[in-house]
């Protein structure tokens, strides 16, 4: 590669950081590192009405928190706004109007909209339809005149040559191209209140940036040949483009929906559940890219130095929340103990929970936590009522031999002292319950789990029995030994 690799997100501040959002500023940024090249933030916020007040900070917040850094943004260089870069575009749009290339249009919606619908109802897919088409100079002149009378304030529109093909050499899929018959006639490059729409902006950002490569989602793919058109039509060298495939929600097959509430999206309902970033970093770069292997787990350099543009997927990504729930358990059981506890301690003082033994049941859970707000839950049996049992767990307390088991174990529990009721002096009586009953393996152990957590899953069986602590065990198996 001879040109210098420059890379960017533009994102609108119109909301939260969305899952595809993340993935297309992670994807450019290990593509900028790997190379060795440059990762730019740009704000596209021109279209007013869906701007969001704080979506540009909560944009970067959540990319900073994801592990990603960038060498040029809104913080550090001027006019990385679109909205500040309106002289800019006002160059580029009178320049093409004094030559020729675009003009003026007075078309009304009204009209447009009476225009798609008759062809649509003739089974015409809808496009502009050049007003000025058939008119003389005079006719022309008068038409405008008229308009301008009725203070119809005109669009801008940029000249399409329905006979030219638009192709490009796409990094992800190949060779695609479009007929410029095809792409909807002649389209606006400038509304009514000043502002320049996306196809144009974007492209007189990238050239002005000198953007190398332009990764983005497949739903892009349509808006490219209209921003060639505007390559060509100013005489500019385009960048290299590739569109990710769309990302699928794994369990219905359909496109990942923001309408569908009832997966998380969003990478602040992430961090608000206490998930390990790292672990959002690692998940996200392997939706849509595949690093070769079977090895799911990496850090950050582990990727930057993997990535290849060339494994980038031509088939759909998955969104797998379990995968993800996986992959965030293992990074927080193999994370620092003070990383996990810090992680924890905001939920734990929500629920009243952080008092002498909090950070012994945070160590107690930590290999089970698939995100930091479970800790909660895991530690009901230490602050509530005992739980209910499911069906299983009664069937296994019905067997012959639980009574005597937990017996034998109770009465031996009962001995210890209070200050000598530690793992280390609990684990021995499991063995010596084993020799004294003859009840051993799950037959043993199983009914006691049950009897003194309420369940049949869990962390180490002494260890919880010592933090629920003398009383309350015995208590639980006396409850357990009357059933």
């Amino acid at each position: 590669m001879n040109k210098k690799i420059r890379v960017r997100y533009a994102p609108s501040p119109t909301g939260l950081l969305h899952i595809g959002n993340a993935r297309t500023a992670l994807f450019n940024y290990l593509f900028a590192r790997h190379h060795g090249g440059d990762f730019i933030i740009r704000i596209e916020d021109t279209d007013r009405e869906r701007h969001v007040e704080d979506g540009e900070r909560s944009q970067l917040e959540n990319l900073r928190w994801l592990g990603i850094d960038w060498d040029e943004s809104p913080e550090t260089h001027e006019n990385y706004r679109q909205s500040e870069r309106l002289p800019l575009y006002q160059k580029y749009i009178d320049q093409l109007l004094a030559e020729g290339k675009a003009y003026y249009s007075y078309k009304t919606p009204e009209e447009l909209e009476a225009d798609h619908a008759k062809q649509e109802a003739a089974g015409i897919p809808p496009h502009y339809i050049n007003e000025y088409a058939g008119m003389s100079d005079d006719e022309k002149a008068a038409y405008i005149a008229e308009r301008k009378a009725q203070n119809i304030k005109p669009v801008v529109r940029i000249s399409v040559d329905e006979k030219a093909i638009y192709k490009w050499d796409d990094i992800v899929k190949g060779e695609i191209e479009f007929e410029g018959g095809n792409i909807g006639g002649d389209w606006v490059i400038q509304k009514r209140d000043g502002y320049p729409t996306y196809n144009f902006a974007v492209v007189v950002d990238d050239h002005d940036m000198q953007i190398s490569h332009v990764i983005r989602g497949d739903d892009h793919i349509a808006n490219t040949p209209k921003q060639l058109v505007v390559y060509d039509a100013l005489g500019w060298e385009a960048p290299r483009f590739g569109h990710m495939t769309l990302i699928i929600n794994s369990e219905t097959g359909k496109k990942l929906s923001k309408r569908d509430t009832n997966t998380l999206q969003f990478i602040e309902d992430y961090r608000k559940k206490g998930y390990m970033s790292e672990a959002i970093f690692n998940f996200i770069a392997l939706l849509g890219w595949n690093p070769g292997g079977e090895k799911e787990i990496f850090s950050r350099e582990e990727l930057i130095e993997l990535f290849d543009e060339n494994r980038l997927s031509k088939s759909p990504a998955a969104f797998d929340q379990k995968k993800l729930d996986w992959m965030d358990n293992e990074y927080i059981k193999n994370a620092d103990f003070a990383k996990v506890f810090e992680l924890t301690k905001p939920f734990l003082v929500a629920a009243n929970r952080f008092d002498e033994r909090a950070e012994e049941l945070v160590k107690l859970y930590q290999p089970q936590m698939k995100s930091a707000d479970e800790i909660v839950e895991l530690t009901d049996l230490f602050y509530g009522d005992f739980p209910e049992l499911t069906d299983e767990a009664r069937e296994m307390l019905a067997a012959e031999t639980t009574p005597l088991a937990l017996s034998t174990f109770r009465a031996k529990l009962a001995e210890l002292p209070e200050n000598d009721f530690t793992v280390e002096n609990i684990f021995p009586l499991f063995k010596a319950t084993q020799k004294e009953t003859g009840v051993k393996g799950k037959m043993l152990w199983m009914p006691i789990r049950i009897a003194a957590s309420g369940s049949m899953h869990g962390p180490e069986l002494p260890e919880t029995i010592a933090l629920l602590g003398k009383e309350k065990v015995l208590a639980h198996l006396d409850a357990a030994l009357k059933a």
